[in-house]
């Protein structure tokens, strides 16, 4: 090797030994604290929770109730496949309210049960209704309460055939099937749900029934309630209605219709089969959030005791005249009616002229005629700065101080007599 070549590899050498010098050491990062991440390990189960776990309960025979309401902390999670056998062989009532129920098991064995509700938790089907001997317990349940759940099918309510009253509120419900089955029953509440339509082949059975809350749903139309001629209360309020209309079966029993928050018109209030029929004893009508202009379409109903008519658009004085009759004839028992949130509640003297229009009222809005203290009811202040929850509320609690008051005064006047 000459002394050139020896030259290039000392060179190659140099740069060499620099580069490794400048070079940054390699860092191999720690490892991952894996107790303390939970990564990688498997999570630990649900607590499984059953209702002795939550309440200690006796399988005595003479217990014929069972309420277990869920707290923080303390929620069944499961009501166990031998719940039954747990209970008393007697029992008539089981309620299992606000837990973390998500299946419905246990049933069969219960020979006895009327009352069965499971208000508030995580039941997304209805099992285990039929599954007894003879089709218990469904066939001895009278009320089934099954509101705030996720239940997507009510078909399996068919198998209760002697339900006198039905809650499935606040569900996930698109239909009204099984309905169809239960002659029996009084009472229906299906409010918010996904409801569309008023189906009258599941409802058309119902020949007893006396009260349907349809509520926050999605229908478009009042129907399919034709032989329900023993209907006294029907909520039909927060969906899609345009029309009042198909009430010409409830024209001699309909005592309250809720159809607040609505798209319902005028010419919708005025409809033949609606609300131009004679109805004899509608004494409550809820109206509030819709469209009228006007008070014409209720002129002829002289039954009324409540109208509310909130949040729509009559303007004018000249607009509320038309029910003057119901609120001065002889017998009127036209006592409150609500027009806040109206373009007429914001005229001078408005409460002061409603009054002499319809000498009958007692309450006009929230506010009693006169003032609280003209109704034996004391002072409660300045009232209408309030929102209509927190007057209502007031009110409420001032009736039931004049309750008490009333009835301390006849009891201290019974003692007087006894003395």
């Amino acid at each position: 090797m000459d002394s050139n070549e020896e030259k290039i590899i000392e060179a190659k050498e140099h740069v060499v030994d620099e580069t490794a010098a400048d070079a940054k050491p390699t860092v191999t990062p720690p490892e991952l604290p894996l107790d303390w991440t939970k990564i990688g390990s498997e999570q630990p189960a649900m607590v499984i929770r059953y209702p002795s776990d939550v309440l200690e309960f006796s399988n005595s025979p003479e217990e014929t109730e069972l309420t277990i309401v869920g707290t923080a902390g303390h929620k069944i999670t499961k009501m166990g496949t031998d719940l039954a056998s747990r209970c008393s062989p007697n029992l008539t009532h089981l309620v299992l309210r606000s837990h973390l129920i998500h299946k419905m098991e246990g049933l069969r064995g219960f020979e006895k049960l009327e009352l069965l509700e499971l208000y508030d938790n995580m039941v997304d089907s209805l099992d285990d209704l039929n599954e007894g001997e003879d089709g218990k317990p469904g066939v001895t349940l009278r009320v089934l309460d099954m509101s705030y759940n996720a239940i997507r099918d009510m078909g399996p309510v068919q198998f209760c055939p002697n339900l006198q009253e039905l809650y499935l509120a606040n569900n996930k419900l698109k239909t009204m099937a099984g309905l169809r089955h239960l002659s029996k029953l009084r009472k229906i509440d299906l409010g918010a749900n996904r409801l569309r339509v008023m189906d009258e082949e599941e409802l058309s059975g119902l020949q007893d029934l006396e009260e349907l809350w349809l509520g926050k749903n999605k229908i478009e139309r009042i129907g399919g309630i034709s032989k329900l001629t023993k209907l006294r209360r029907l909520d039909v309020q927060s969906n899609r209605l345009t029309a009042i209309e198909n009430l010409s079966s409830q024209v001699d029993t309909l005592e309250e219709l809720y159809l607040a928050n609505n798209g319902i018109s005028d010419e919708g209030a005025t409809c033949e089969t609606g609300l131009a029929l004679p109805f004899s004893k509608l004494n409550t009508l809820d109206l509030s959030k819709n469209r009228l202009t006007t008070t014409t379409p209720f002129v002829h109903i002289h039954s009324l005791e409540e109208l509310w008519l909130s949040s729509n658009d009559i303007k004018t004085f000249d607009d509320v005249e038309p029910i003057a009759i119901l609120g001065s004839r002889d017998g009127a028992c036209l006592e409150g009616i609500y027009l806040e949130y109206n373009p007429v509640s914001k005229e001078f003297d408005y409460r002061k002229r409603i009054a002499a229009m319809l000498p009958s009222l007692n309450q006009i809005d929230a506010d009693w005629i006169g003032g609280i203290a003209s109704h034996g009811l004391g002072s409660s202040g300045n009232l209408s700065g309030q929102s209509l929850e927190a007057r209502m509320k007031m009110m409420q609690e001032l009736t039931i101080a004049r309750a008490r008051a009333q009835q301390e005064q006849e009891q201290r006047a019974k003692e007087n007599g006894s003395d």
